[in-house]
């Protein structure tokens, strides 16, 4: 069994990527695709293919892997510049060197004008991965030198296999598959006590929105960011005990504030995708398709206050919540101004017609 196979589904890309070890790589390739659908690992473990070392590759041990983050929101142009100035080293053990840019369409301009530079001619060693959520961002004249390899969202089936060898069975199993939305990366979390805990409260504010009279969307802005915060915080203090002391001090802090910020905005993206698929299910319940429904466990509830009349509000909501949250990835924004003007929003959209559910 080749590495690939611990990737689940995207045949397409293990097929491309199987070819390429036996033809011979292209010097540059674009992973794209929605957020845990395995391109990451799968970058990975075509780099330690690539190298000859998939073990030390996959823990990042590898001096001929060289790995760039965004530092915050963007990969700013400082740090592709200093890996242009690597890419002219010469491999130090394997015969080739790997280039993984994670979160590339997170590029500003100068950033990613800059690595265009090395992409039409690199070193005859080096193979460049890009990997990122969507193709959007990223010029065409970078997108164009790349070999695509498109990852496609996971099924449910998929989730579900995943999770039944972790362990989890009945109906934890299918709520957890159904509400990760066929993101792996969303269904490890939810084996963790406190992803559960957040998706509750982040679900209490959903409704809050049209059964508070007083509902204040400064306040649940407030919940939201700082339920991010509180994630932050522990990333970071799992990045920082994980700390081998092979990094200067400054690269450090550099590498947990990445961490930090990195899920701060993976928190505030899981509670809108939360927002946005207790909406839909109000829709989904008010036609009388409760087998579809997302929010599994909270079946009671939503049939309660997901009446026919309430189907178009709650569509409008749901739109709202995937606006902001296009936005909110495509764009710099800042997030608690945001969340406050997404729930004003709800608010409007879900009481306008019909009231407080009371």
């Amino acid at each position: 069994m080749d590495s690939f196979e611990t990737l689940p589904e995207q045949e397409d890309a293990k097929r491309l990527l199987r070819a390429a070890l036996v033809e011979g790589p292209a010097h540059a390739y674009l992973f794209h695709g929605p957020p845990g659908s395995g391109k990451r690992r799968a970058a990975l473990l075509f780099a330690g293919a690539l190298i000859g070392d998939s073990d030390r590759v996959v823990r990042r041990a590898h001096p001929d892997l060289y790995v760039l983050e965004p530092l915050g929101d963007q990969i700013r142009i400082d740090p592709v510049r200093e890996m242009r100035r690597d890419l002219h080293m010469r491999p130090f053990e394997a015969d080739r060197r790997v280039y993984l840019v994670f979160g590339a369409h997170t590029m500003n301009e100068d950033a990613a004008d800059a690595l265009l530079k090395d992409l039409e001619e690199p070193p005859g060693y080096a193979v460049i991965v890009l990997v990122a959520d969507e193709l959007g961002p990223l010029p065409e004249t970078l997108r164009s030198r790349c070999q695509p390899v498109s990852f496609r969202r996971l099924s449910q089936r998929a989730i579900k296999a995943h999770l039944a060898a972790r362990g989890l069975e009945g109906g934890e199993l299918e709520l957890a598959a159904r509400v990760a939305a066929g993101r792996l990366d969303r269904a490890e979390r939810l084996l963790a006590e406190k992803p559960r805990a957040r998706r509750a409260a982040v679900i209490e504010l959903a409704r809050a929105v049209y059964l508070e009279p007083g509902f204040d969307a400064v306040r649940a802005a407030k919940k939201v960011t700082d339920l991010a915060h509180a994630r932050g915080t522990e990333v970071r203090k799992a990045a920082e005990e994980a700390a081998t002391g092979a990094e200067t001090e400054r690269e450090l802090e550099q590498r947990l504030k990445r961490a930090e910020r990195g899920a701060e905005r993976e928190e505030i993206a899981d509670a809108l995708d939360v927002l946005a698929s207790w909406y839909r299910d109000l829709v989904v319940v008010a036609a009388g398709a409760e087998p579809a429904v997302l929010n599994c466990d909270r079946l009671e509830e939503l049939s309660r206050e997901g009446e026919p009349g309430r189907s178009s509000p709650a569509e409008q909501a749901a739109g709202t919540v995937h606006e902001t949250r296009r936005s909110f990835g495509e764009y710099n924004v800042q997030a608690g101004l945001a969340l406050e003007a997404l729930f004003v929003k709800l608010r409007r959209d879900m009481t306008g017609a019909f009231g407080t559910v009371g």
